[in-house]
């Protein structure tokens, strides 16, 4: 395809190549630490596959799939952009996920959709911190991968640190696909291990755009160095292989047990493939995207071991009406799509981030079934909804919080609309109103995040808004156990409403922890009753959980037993949920009780001569170290840290060392504040400090 933004001119018969066999369809994801070279590595995928006619460039703002004004302000990837574009007989639709942890859902949600994905690398760095999350997430929803060590040219590159980080960190198995030839400033090209080939970039007199490059078999005349590390790397990935796949370990043992030169690079390619479908090891490869080297094998490797849509298990079919095909930030309508391709939707009016859509009810629990759920619905499970929920995705925990307000009430809807529209398709942001002020609480995943919300809603939205100090987002809980019963007698028109609740709350142990609340039932509570109660009690507790009593954060960490429930025939379910919840206030208020605090995990990479400094600053900030290692020139320190005391803290790093290290944070858990910072907090909070 020809570059953008002229689409319209550009696609070429876009509507005739639209519907490829299923087999030829991959759907990828590139993902990978913040700075690895994602983005650089899609721009120049695009322009090798002749979707673009210029190399898009992350530092000059010019890429495709950075298509935000925020992105290409802050040279990062903050949404994930969709593209279309064919190699060699393969449509390949393709992702570029944020790399950067304040928007892990946006990497979360891609992950659900796609059949395959890239993880960039930077050779140098090896696997870090976002690295790991990331991965776990393609764990999670059993994605095949293919590695990538971009950045063989930089300085302290190293292959075979890369790879040992990635046995290490990952717990994965490396297929050895490619030999760097050459590393840092002397790196050229690469040796394809399958084929014994070499593959060398030169650059024309016109230019130096990476489309020119030459393979070669190795020869003992040219290259006998070269070919004894190639032949020796080929022979190791074949016994791995063979430990891996038994159909291609009966081959090996069988017909070329006594000279693996004789078996053909289709044959082991198909080994290949079939191990990283069933993921028991990923193939590796390497080149340096900047450099407009490597792109092509890996494009090559993407058709070749990726999977199409229908040799992944998905559990769930969808059928929508109206599509658009993405090219980033722009769209073309079409008039169908085959499944296992990507596309838009327009017209859905309720569908938010993590739905599935279903043609039908008998559909949905069909789907249910294939997912291997079990759908009898006992007594106490709470409504049918419960067991239709699909895959859904798992929104992390807000940390920070913060109000907004517009620039006159008259705004108010405006901002309303823009902060519906910002929910649906952002789940991680959360927005509440506060129940005393009447203000709109914004609640989000780091500063970036909540930052990049707020010039979102003034630049899509047109919007000024008022944004209140940014505050972290404590959890409250207790330490011992309370009993309360609370009555409710009411008369509203020839109606009467009474009902007593009895209920016990006590802390939970660390292992059975959490902030949905555990509800049990006294055994004296008759199960047809209970049938007519559940829900209304169960509302009151969880409603009741959403304020603690010390500085109206939610509760966690909590078991509620209901002791006895009386109440006057015809009381309505609002009545008997509003008795619980003030019931559980009252014993809330009563217990002792204690603050919990975000507790993050930290990991900074700083060159040696600043490690000194790194660390005094972490212990003014009341943080753990674990461990210390050395990365090539660098040291990487993890710990943990109160979050609390992380606010500007990117400022203060680059301060501290010149600019020259970099961080990475991860909520770990909540832990309960000593005794000196919570009276601090409340004093603050109350106005007297």
């Amino acid at each position: 395809y020809s570059s953008l933004p002229d689409i319209t001119d550009d696609v070429k018969s876009l509507r005739s190549i639209i519907n490829p066999p299923i087999s030829k369809i991959r759907n990828i994801g590139i993902m990978a630490h913040i700075d690895a070279g994602k983005t650089t590595t899609t721009e120049r995928i695009l322009y090798y596959s002749g979707y673009t006619r210029s190399l898009g460039d992350v530092d000059e703002g010019d890429t495709v799939t950075d298509f935000m004004a925020q992105e290409r302000e802050r040279g990062i990837t903050i949404q994930s952009a969709a593209v279309t574009f064919d190699w060699k007989g393969y449509r390949v639709n393709l992702i570029d996920t944020p790399g950067h942890v304040d928007f892990t859902l946006e990497v979360e949600r891609s992950l659900r959709v796609l059949d395959g994905a890239v993880a960039v690398f930077d050779a140098s760095a090896g696997v870090e911190a976002q690295t790991l999350t990331v991965w776990k997430q393609a764990d999670k929803h059993h994605i095949p991968r293919i590695c990538f060590l971009n950045k063989m040219d930089k300085t302290g590159a190293s292959f075979t640190y890369a790879i040992e980080s990635i046995r290490e960190k990952l717990k994965a198995k490396p297929l050895l696909l490619q030999l760097p030839i050459g590393e840092a400033k002397s790196f050229v090209g690469l040796v394809d291990v399958v084929t014994k080939e070499k593959v060398i970039w030169k650059p024309t007199t016109d230019s130096d755009d990476g489309k020119h490059f030459k393979r070669e078999l190795l020869s003992e005349t040219n290259d006998p160095e070269l070919l004894k590390e190639a032949s020796d790397a080929r022979n190791a990935l074949i016994e791995q292989i063979a430990d891996l796949d038994d159909e291609f370990a009966e081959l090996v043992l069988g017909e070329f047990s006594e000279n693996f030169d004789l078996l053909s690079a289709e044959k082991l390619q198909a080994a290949v493939r079939r191990v990283t479908l069933a993921r028991t090891a990923v193939p590796v490869l390497c080149g340096s995207s900047l450099r407009n080297k490597g792109v092509q094998p890996l494009l090559d490797a993407v058709t070749m071991y990726l999977p199409s849509p229908d040799e992944r298990s998905h559990e769930f079919l969808e059928r929508i009406s109206r599509l658009l095909l993405p090219f980033a930030d722009q769209q073309i309508e079409i008039p169908s799509l085959p499944a296992g391709n990507i596309a838009l939707t327009v017209g859905l009016k309720q569908t938010a981030t993590g739905d599935t859509i279903v043609s039908s009810k008998a559909s949905a629990l069909a789907a249910v079934r294939r997912a291997g759920r079990d759908l009898r619905k006992s007594p106490r499970q709470s409504g049918e909804a419960e067991s239709l929920l699909l895959a859904g995705v798992e929104v992390p925990d807000p940390v920070f919080f913060c109000t907004v307000e517009p620039p006159s009430m008259a705004k108010q809807p405006d901002l309303d609309h823009a902060l519906n529209c910002l929910q649906r398709e952002d789940p991680s942001l959360k927005v509440r109103l506060d129940p005393d002020s009447g203000q709109t609480i914004l609640c989000g995943m780091g500063e970036l995040h909540i930052e990049i919300i707020i010039d979102r809603i003034k630049r899509e939205y047109g919007l000024e808004t008022y944004v209140g100090p940014l505050q972290i987002a404590y959890r409250e809980t207790i330490l011992n156990s309370v009993r309360a019963s609370d009555t409710l007698d009411r008369t509203l028109g020839d109606k009467k409403h009474l009902v007593t609740v009895e209920l016990e709350v006590r802390p939970l142990a660390s292992e059975e922890s959490g902030l949905i609340p555990v509800i049990e039932y006294a055994k004296i509570i008759s199960e047809e009753l209970l049938n007519d109660l559940q829900e209304p009690v169960e509302s009151g507790i969880h409603s009741a959980c959403l304020q603690g009593p010390l500085l109206g954060f939610p509760i966690q960490d909590v078991a509620v037993t209901v002791h006895s429930v009386t109440l006057h025939p015809g009381t309505s379910s609002t009545m008997i949920s509003a008795c619980a919840s003030r019931c559980l206030h009252k014993a809330l208020k009563k217990a002792d009780k204690q603050v919990l605090e975000p507790l993050m995990n930290l990991e900074v990479t700083v060159p040696g001569d600043y490690l000194s400094s790194v660390l005094a600053d972490l212990a003014q900030r009341r943080g753990t170290v674990q461990e210390i290692q050395s990365r090539q020139d660098n040291k990487v320190v993890s710990g943990s840290v109160p979050l609390a005391e992380m606010r500007g803290y990117s400022t203060a790093l680059r301060s501290l060392t010149s600019g020259s290290a970099t961080f990475a944070l991860e909520l770990s858990n909540y832990q309960a504040m000593n005794l000196q910072d919570q009276t601090t907090l409340l004093n603050r909070r109350s106005g007297l400090s």
